[in-house]
């Protein structure tokens, strides 16, 4: 069985996004250039082998939900679509995303979605404070697993 999930956020953002979050956000998106500086995600450790072959880590970011085109596990296409609805009110945005996810990357696209959750409109926060961002799905199951994030952690399955 593959370890490969299926993650499908459907979110309203609310007002107050900074242009330097934006900006980052849709790199993160695959949805323009990355920024000089990182501050949602600000470190992608990654370990290399250098010139005489020893490991060593570097940090090389990467956009986290950029994938577009065809899926190749979960079937269908992958997105990432950042808009402001023509009757929006002022300052909200509408994301949708559709994206295929290995565990090992959970903690670093955690960090995102972690923050995506503060940033959520109140439609998608429960009274006790957990934030409903969309739902995940493992590649060879017909069953989505809400996903939510409470005190500032994702629940991944």
């Amino acid at each position: 069985m593959a370890d490969i999930y299926e993650l499908s956020i459907a979110l309203n953002l609310h007002e107050g996004l900074s242009d330097e979050e934006l900006a980052e956000l849709r790199w993160h998106l695959g949805l323009g250039p990355k920024p000089e500086d990182l501050r949602i995600v600000p470190a992608f450790p990654a370990v290399v082998d250098d010139d005489r072959g020893e490991p060593v880590t570097v940090d090389d970011p990467v956009p986290l939900l950029g994938q577009h085109g065809e899926a190749w596990k979960v079937h269908g296409a992958l997105v990432a679509v950042l808009l402001r609805p023509e009757d929006a009110r002022c300052g909200t945005w509408a994301l949708t995303v559709r994206q295929e996810i290995h565990p090992d990357d959970f903690d670093r696209t955690g960090e995102l979605l972690g923050w995506l959750a503060t940033k959520a409109d109140d439609r998608h926060r429960t009274p006790v404070g957990t934030v409903h961002l969309g739902w995940t799905r493992l590649c060879e199951s017909d069953q989505f697993e809400p996903l939510v994030v409470r005190d500032g952690e994702v629940a991944w399955p």
